[in-house]
């Protein structure tokens, strides 16, 4: 009888150490505890889309994200980084000089304002490329740069690679045009096609907009003349911008608060559209790949965008230089005080769901190796960190001294092992 009981407690106490095993699972594993935040079918009739914070890069709602599809024009995002680049190291100014080679001129699709010798300034080309998609001025500006376009396309995978887009994401033009299009143009020493994912299209956007913001001055331009002496001026590609309200051509398409990115369309691409916006502080990057009509890349980046501004809000995570229940101190060896308090690095803002629970965001504080921690140590040195996980994703803060720690003296370090010594001993 006693063993049958006996029997019958272990087994209760197996029973009740698998729920609470498993109910510690789910509150600890993001995947299951956020498992209700998946985002809605928004039925896109597209091939690939995605939507981020353009603060942090925080994905808010993606599908298909990682499939790599030619991305037309999109493409010249890159040509337009790297110019941006070359504009803030000093190695090119806006007024410099750019000549319009055979190449450039030649090129076909959109575009095709440029004649053969023609000179116009770094930032009219730039003009011509970011409002009207200009291939032609593309090429002109990739030349400029690098020497040739294969050059450039070179330059251009090496800057994907640096800025974190996947592996499978290729360039070999500065325009996103197909192989065949470049007829006898097409790169010898570089393989493949063009090709980008929505995820890789989405992180160009935002290191463009947190690195480079005054792309936009340009992106924001609904039409512009390149040349003073010209009849017409060149109609920028994007029906969404807000400077196109008085346009009744595309007033039922303007989206508030929206002043870029880059459009792209060729055969193979179907109609491709990079987006950004801000409302209210908050601005949100969006990507479609693969619309099938013109028209429709725009309405489906607007129910990207309705999702994003009318679900998520901005909520402030922690403080710059504040105390966090975490962690609120860290050992330090031969301090004079080993117990040293620490303060966040900086503050984290992060966009959750409009009415989120503090218990569905998760910070965890963690110290820094112990190496690291070892007196002297000034204040504002890293000890640690901060670790916020929300929906899937994870946010860093680093966790520094709060004040100079000082190193104990000789004496005090020897009372302190001899302690110690003892302690470890019994």
């Amino acid at each position: 009888m006693k063993k049958a009981v006996a029997k019958k407690s272990r087994i209760g106490v197996m029973i009740l150490s698998a729920v609470v095993s498993l109910h510690l699972a789910v509150i600890h594993d993001p995947g299951h505890a956020h498992a209700a935040d998946a985002a809605p079918d928004l039925k896109l009739e597209v091939s690939s889309a995605i939507l981020m914070d353009a603060a942090t890069g925080q994905v808010l709602y993606e599908n298909n994200a990682d499939v790599a599809l030619p991305p037309a024009s999109m493409a010249k995002m890159m040509t337009e980084y790297l110019v941006l680049e070359d504009i803030k190291s000093g190695k090119l100014k806006w007024d410099d000089s750019v000549t319009t080679s055979q190449h450039a001129a030649d090129t076909i699709g959109s575009g095709q304002l440029l004649a053969v010798n023609e000179t116009l300034s770094v930032r009219s080309m730039f003009e011509a490329m970011s409002i009207y998609s200009g291939n032609d001025a593309s090429v002109a500006l990739a030349e400029k740069v690098a020497g040739s376009e294969e050059q450039f396309a070179a330059l251009m995978n090496d800057t994907a690679r640096k800025l974190g887009l996947s592996k499978d994401a290729n360039f070999i033009n500065s325009t996103g045009l197909s192989r065949i299009d470049m007829g006898k143009y097409a790169p010898k020493n570089l393989q493949g096609e063009t090709v980008m994912s929505a995820r890789d299209a989405a992180t160009l956007a935002y290191h463009i907009l947190n690195e480079h913001k005054e792309v936009l001055e340009f992106t924001k331009i609904p039409s512009k003349k390149l040349r003073e002496t010209d009849k017409s001026p060149m109609i920028n590609w994007n029906w969404m911008l807000e400077g196109n309200q008085s346009n009744p051509n595309f007033r039922s398409y303007v989206f508030q608060g929206l002043d870029g990115l880059k459009t792209g369309h060729t055969n193979e691409a179907g109609y491709c559209f990079t987006g950004t916006a801000e409302r209210n502080g908050m601005r949100l990057i969006s990507v479609v790949m693969g619309a099938k009509t013109e028209p429709k890349r725009f309405l489906e980046t607007a129910k990207l965008l309705n999702y994003g501004f009318n679900t998520f809000e901005m909520k402030e995570i922690v403080k710059a230089d504040t105390e966090v229940d975490e962690l609120k101190t860290v050992e330090v060896k031969k301090a004079i005080h080993t117990d040293v308090p620490v303060v966040t690095q900086s503050a984290l803002s992060i966009l959750v769901k409009k009415g989120v629970k503090d218990e569905e965001i998760v910070k965890v504080g963690e110290p820094a190796a112990e190496d690291v921690r070892v007196a002297p140590v000034e204040k504002g040195e890293v000890l640690g960190k901060l670790t916020v996980t929300y929906n899937n994703q994870t946010y860093d803060v680093n966790l520094v001294a709060k004040e100079d720690v000082k190193k104990a003296g000789w004496f005090k370090l020897m009372m302190r092992s001899i302690r110690h010594f003892f302690t470890n001993l019994f």
